[in-house]
């Protein structure tokens, strides 16, 4: 799949999740696979853009790979700045979110809230194509309610206007992330523009990613939520598209590594802090399937030291490796 000039190495993109797809996530994640990974939101209100909290969400520094960053706003002018910045600091890509369906992000009619204003869409989007040589990508949902769905006409306001490519999550604002995701609506954009199009929603294992491609047509699948703790789910998921074959789960023994690799690179980017608190959501993440006991648990809560976690996650894992081994 192509995003203006940029092919990408496989149909399959880490999703920009707020919180989540900093640098040393997406990093594990193009480790293993991830054809793209988008950055999580950043505002495009001025009086943000030199926050310390704003320059970590757009930092890309040493990473490998094209450079998608998300911008989030509801002014033209603002937007297209914002974009603007953004490639003169190393954007290959520019996206813009009318996916997010967060209260405090609707409130001030942005992210998914902008589906309801086909107008101002339009003018947000025309601003930000034209104020950037790099491609410009949209995410949205299929509407604001489910009695409401929009985004075929929205997807023909992108068209027109330039985009290179566009994300549809199956879901609409009222829904968030409740229910099950539908991709009928996909399908209907799919077929009713030209530019690629990038199935998201509830996509969980290798057989629903190929299943969700064959129904709709998509060009690419993107990745979010099923990727937390699981940053192999894009090996496995690209071995099955191409292979018709499942890998099989990581071990004990394999996962340590991982998690202790995303740990440490998270000490890195955040300082040992903000580092320690930021990667207990990390942690719990990659062991939730592992039937980690609560004290561990608890006591990963409590550290405050990234020495400390890494002490409690060896504690965990060596008598599950030592008698995997025996």
């Amino acid at each position: 799949m192509h995003i203006g000039p940029h092919q990408l190495a496989n149909p399959l993109i880490l999703a920009p999740m707020a919180g989540i797809s900093d640098r040393p996530f997406r990093t594990v994640c193009r480790q293993f696979g991830a054809g793209l990974a988008v950055s999580e939101m950043v505002a495009s209100n001025p009086a943000l853009r030199e926050h310390k909290r704003t320059l970590l969400r757009a930092d890309h520094h040493g990473e490998n790979g094209l450079r998608s960053i998300q911008i989030l706003g509801t002014q033209p002018r603002q937007m297209a700045e914002a974009a603007r910045l953004n490639a003169e600091r190393g954007a290959d890509i520019i996206d813009i979110n009318m996916g997010c369906p967060a209260k405090k992000v609707c409130s001030v009619a942005a992210g998914s809230a902008l589906l309801k204003n086909e107008e101002l869409v339009k003018q947000i989007l025309d601003a930000v194509v034209n104020a950037v040589a790099v491609p410009v990508t949209l995410k949205i949902r299929t509407g604001w309610d489910l009695q409401n769905r929009n985004a075929v006409t929205i997807a023909k306001i992108a068209e027109a206007a330039g985009i290179a490519a566009l994300t549809i999550h199956g879901r609409t604002r009222a829904c968030k992330f409740t229910g099950q995701a539908e991709y009928e609506t996909i399908r209907q954009v799919k077929q009713a523009v030209s530019i690629p199009i990038i199935a998201n929603g509830d996509i969980d294992s290798p057989e629903k990613a190929k299943q969700i491609l064959d129904s709709t047509g998509a060009d690419a699948l993107m990745i979010g939520r099923a990727a937390q703790g699981n940053p192999w789910i894009f090996q496995q998921t690209n071995h099955f598209l191409n292979t018709g074959r499942r890998l099989a789960e990581p071990d004990m023994s394999s996962i340590q590594p991982i998690l202790v690799g995303h740990l440490e690179a998270l000490y890195r980017f955040y300082g040992d802090i903000s580092g320690v608190r930021i990667a207990r959501k990390h942690i719990t993440w990659y062991c939730q399937a592992l039937a980690m006991p609560q004290s561990i648990q608890n006591a990963i809560n409590q550290a405050q030291l990234p020495a400390e976690q890494i002490a409690l996650i060896d504690s965990f894992f060596h008598p599950l490796t030592n008698a995997r081994a025996a």
